[in-house]
């Protein structure tokens, strides 16, 4: 399908907002991870924090991890 010049502006703030999307969703993964690591430092367990947020621990733990 040819790109029809009319449709270039709602094409520029599709991708606009697609950028923005994926920069909340970085920053937003960035922010849980560092709160379960602090949580853990605090001396919260993997169980505790996953009953606290309704994640199973073995996730809790790949989070921490970055994966």
């Amino acid at each position: 399908m040819p790109d029809d010049p009319a449709l270039a502006p709602a094409r520029k703030a599709v991708e606009a907002a697609q950028r923005e999307f994926e920069r909340e969703t970085a920053a937003a993964h960035c922010a849980r991870r560092e709160a379960f690591r602090d949580a853990q430092k605090a001396g919260m367990s993997l169980r505790s924090i996953g009953e606290a947020v309704g994640l199973h621990h073995t996730r809790v733990s790949q989070i921490i991890r970055g994966q």
